[in-house]
């Protein structure tokens, strides 16, 4: 219920009738309720095999890239919004790819696992790597190259002269505002350039 929630707050912040790219798209479900419920299109990036073939069976265009590869197949601005849900902690080179995010599309909308959530430091001061239902993996198997916190974020946007439209945390299904730092498992930046 959480994921479908998430979902609606995330799919909230895109204009629209918008022309998207949803990099790191999984099984389309974010892109296929955009088209459904927004009158949105465009295309989904994916690498996996198998989230490639959701995408196909729900009608969702998708490529098959590997992003640390950059985005190069595109041109300057030529997407409304670009989404990075839960795929920023997977690239190699995250700034690269937020730069990139910003030159394709006119709006950038990230989210990601919120290092700075309260349970998470509180296990770090036990001497412990985190496990959540946000960071459900131990740390020797996750597919996360890297962490961050909404803080992080918010001077990597800076540095990079990007202008946060909006910026928020996800917790239980709730939007959190006040002290989205520590009191939200997921963080969400809406940006441009």
């Amino acid at each position: 219920m959480t994921h479908n929630i998430h979902l609606h707050a995330l799919a909230q912040l895109v204009p629209i009738g918008s022309r998207v790219l949803d990099l790191g798209c999984g099984d389309g479900a974010l892109l296929d309720h955009l088209q459904k419920h927004r009158g949105c299109s465009g295309y989904g990036v994916e690498l996996a095999d198998t989230n490639v073939q959701a995408c196909v069976q729900r009608g969702v265009n998708v490529l098959q890239l590997n992003l640390d590869q950059g985005l190069t197949l595109f041109g300057d601005q030529s997407f409304d919004v670009i989404l990075q849900i839960d795929t920023l902690q997977h690239l190699r080179n995250a700034e690269v790819m937020l730069r990139e995010t910003a030159r394709v599309g006119r709006i950038g909308i990230v989210a990601f696992p919120n290092f700075g959530h309260w349970p998470n430091r509180l296990s770090v001061m036990q001497g412990r790597m985190p496990v959540t239902r946000r960071l459900p993996y131990q740390w020797y198997d996750t597919p996360n190259i890297r962490v961050g916190t909404f803080a992080d974020f918010a001077a990597l946007a800076k540095k990079n002269q990007l202008h946060v439209l909006d910026s928020f945390g996800l917790q239980d299904g709730q939007e959190v505002r006040w002290l989205p730092n520590l009191l939200a498992g997921t963080a969400v930046f809406k940006f441009e350039r």
